[in-house]
């Protein structure tokens, strides 16, 4: 039998697996929550809220063996080409040293490259810089954005302001507040040649100019995968920061795109996000299926979506610094997992990543919790949460947060019955809550390699590629059109548009 057939021998394992009510599984399971609770890296992942029952999860298992999981795995760590479309290797593990030893040889003296940089910035050799303009998208701009809002909010070392949109508004709303004199620019794109980011790149040039701020672009770094177009441009060689190519955009903040990271928040705290996300490499590589916290969690994403028909996954951070991290996962999810093909270029056959979305706790409560208490769609939801405040307000502001996100995991899964229908809650909702010590570089560092290898473990699964994203190119070749064609080959809904817009 071959692998895909294999798999699908599996799935239909899987599917015939009885579905229990969850309440009906604590009390079938007594060992129940220490089966599905998984300590690591500082953080509690808890799945037992979950319909994986143990039966489910055999199955699960039985379908990572189908699906060649442990040596995909193996693969992706030892550097060979797992993206098999565009025939790289995806060395995100390198950049935090795990990975091939010439990978990681590699991405460690890009990154002394890079602390050098930043030791010449504060020894004030490019001037004395208070402001950082760091201007990437997706990818380039997320990570390195997620991280300094959740880390950086009482670091005291530089204003850092990440800008992705090329709405004008978005550079407008910086420049009114930075000051031109004291200001660093930042250029983040893997092939450099990505429209949005250079035209902002060049409108923050232009401002430094009118600024009167002699040779602009002495002050521009460059972080990039393609280091001779950004000498191209115009950036100074000393100034260019490479990245492997091998390293995809949604997975690079762990390299020289983590740039403004390690300036806002100091060498030593960048470093120690690059031990966390490597503690959970190892534990990724090395735990036993069930004990394996990214394979498990792939497992629940999988059986929801591909299995329950669940369309949609919610994830709630009830922690006001990892605000960003919805958006975040958004991209990393769905750009990585949103495939309809297999790696075979054959059809899934199965539904793949569910839409990705979420909030802050306890704002969503008042604005989405509706519908996932008594709406009729099965949305799975993840809570996420710190043990530690990070702040020094009395902790009675901490203690209803957390019993917050608490109460609603239980709320979810146990309903309650009333004689009136209107205020019945149904139950039976699923959840998953991570628990974090502390949000701190080693916590999220962890954390956010947790996320990347539950993403790889659920494509593995699946039979997909997640390292490529041709999904994003056709709206960006027909931008580029209309800029050079003009509309006449456009639908007449599109043509009016254009027309209303521009005249």
């Amino acid at each position: 039998m071959d692998e895909a057939a294999a798999r699908d021998a599996a799935w239909n394992a899987i599917e015939a697996v009885p579905r229990r009510p969850l309440l009906a599984l604590f009390d079938a399971e007594p060992d129940r929550l220490s089966r599905l609770t998984i300590e690591e890296a500082g953080i509690r992942f808890d799945f037992a809220k979950t319909h994986l029952d143990a039966g489910l999860l055999d199955a699960f298992v039985a379908l990572a063996g189908a699906a060649g999981f442990t040596a995909k795995r193996d693969a992706l760590f030892a550097g060979e080409k797992v993206n098999v479309t565009e025939g790289r290797a995806a060395e995100h593990g390198a950049e935090r040293g795990e990975g091939a030893p010439e990978s990681v040889a590699r991405a460690r003296g890009l990154h002394a490259r890079m602390r050098a940089l930043i030791d010449a910035i504060e020894a004030e050799a490019l001037g004395p810089i208070r402001h950082v303009l760091h201007m990437g998208i997706g990818g380039s701009a997320l990570g390195p954005k997620l991280v300094i809002d959740a880390l950086g909010r009482e670091a005291d070392r530089y204003d850092v302001a990440v800008v992705s949109n090329v709405d004008g508004a978005a550079l407008d709303e910086v420049f009114g507040r930075f000051d031109p004199a004291a200001t660093l620019l930042v250029v983040a794109s893997k092939t450099f040649t990505t429209t949005e980011t250079l035209l902002n790149a060049e409108s923050a040039l232009a401002w430094l100019e009118e600024a009167g701020v002699e040779d602009p672009y002495g002050r521009v770094i460059a972080l990039t995968a393609a280091p001779e177009k950004a000498i191209e441009w115009g950036v100074d060689e000393t100034r260019v920061l490479p990245f492997s190519g091998n390293v995809g955009g949604r997975y690079s903040l762990w390299s020289s795109i983590g740039f403004p990271i390690a300036l806002a928040l100091g060498w030593d705290a960048f470093e120690t996000m690059l031990e966390g996300a490597a503690s959970m490499d190892r534990h990724f590589r090395l735990a036993a299926p069930l004990a394996n916290a990214p394979l498990v969690a792939a497992f629940v994403d999988l059986y929801y979506a591909s299995v329950r028909g669940a369309e949609t996954r919610a994830v709630f951070a009830y922690d006001e610094r990892l605000r960003l991290l919805p958006s975040y996962l958004q991209q990393l999810e769905m750009e990585s997992n949103g495939k309809s093909v297999t790696a075979e270029g054959k059809p899934v056959g199965r539904d793949t990543a569910p839409i990705s979305w979420g909030g802050v706790g306890t704002d969503a409560q008042h604005a989405v919790f509706q519908l996932l208490h008594q709406g009729t769609r099965l949305v799975p939801v993840e809570f996420i949460a710190s043990v530690d405040p990070g702040h020094a307000l009395d902790d009675g502001h901490h203690r209803q947060l957390l019993v917050n996100a608490f109460a609603q995991g239980a709320a979810l899964m146990a309903g309650k019955a009333h004689d009136d229908p209107a205020r019945a809650y149904a139950g039976d909702r699923p959840s998953t809550t991570i628990l974090l010590d502390r949000v701190d570089p080693a916590r999220l560092g962890a954390l956010i390699a947790f996320y990347e290898n539950r993403v790889f473990a659920a494509a593995t699964l699946l039979g997909i590629n997640p390292f490529d994203q041709f999904g994003v190119e056709l709206g960006k070749e027909i931008a580029r059109s209309i800029e050079s064609e003009g509309t006449d080959r456009f639908d007449a809904s599109t043509r009016a548009l254009i027309a209303r817009a521009f005249g």
